[in-house]
């Protein structure tokens, strides 16, 4: 959530826009964007793989078996992950820099344009089921189902 809504929007903001110079408007923050997208994409990754180490340990020290919903919703969710950053943004890239190069035709640049809006509203798309199943991943771990909410220490394998 502070990615999309503190970090996403301030490459495009007026305080960029006047750091860039007028010049650059159109093609800069939509480049700095990409980067920071791509940052915010090893992070993806580096969480997804803690979530599914979280999810491992679980099961061998405590000896409980990952729940298949949970464990299901763990995996659509790191499939989202990968889609959005190895599908979606280097197609979007391709398309950002297609839109925008001099060197191209008009019709071609305009094309590249519909087809970038496409792929941007599909990556928020993804972007917004992700935010959703992440917080139901995190309501189910936060309230499980067990009726015992302490563990004797004969579970635990040593």
């Amino acid at each position: 959530m502070f990615f999309t809504i503190g970090v996403g929007p301030a490459p495009f903001s007026e305080e960029m826009k006047q750091l860039l110079g007028p010049n650059t408007s159109p093609y800069y923050p939509g480049a700095i964007a990409q980067i920071l997208i791509a940052r915010y994409f090893h992070l993806q990754l580096a969480c997804s793989a803690m979530a599914v180490l979280h999810l491992l340990a679980e099961w061998l020290y405590l000896g409980r078996a990952p729940r298949n919903f949970s464990a299901a919703l763990l995996s659509g969710l790191v499939v989202l992950s990968l889609i959005g950053g190895y599908g979606l943004q280097p197609r979007m890239k391709e398309l950002h820099s297609t839109k925008y190069a001099a060197n191209r035709p008009a019709a071609e640049r305009a094309a590249a344009d519909r087809s970038f809006r496409a792929w941007h509203g599909a990556a928020q798309g993804i972007n917004l089921l992700m935010l959703a199943g992440l917080a139901l991943y995190l309501w189910r771990m936060a309230n499980p189902s067990d009726p015992t909410r302490f563990v004797s220490t004969a579970k635990f394998r040593g």
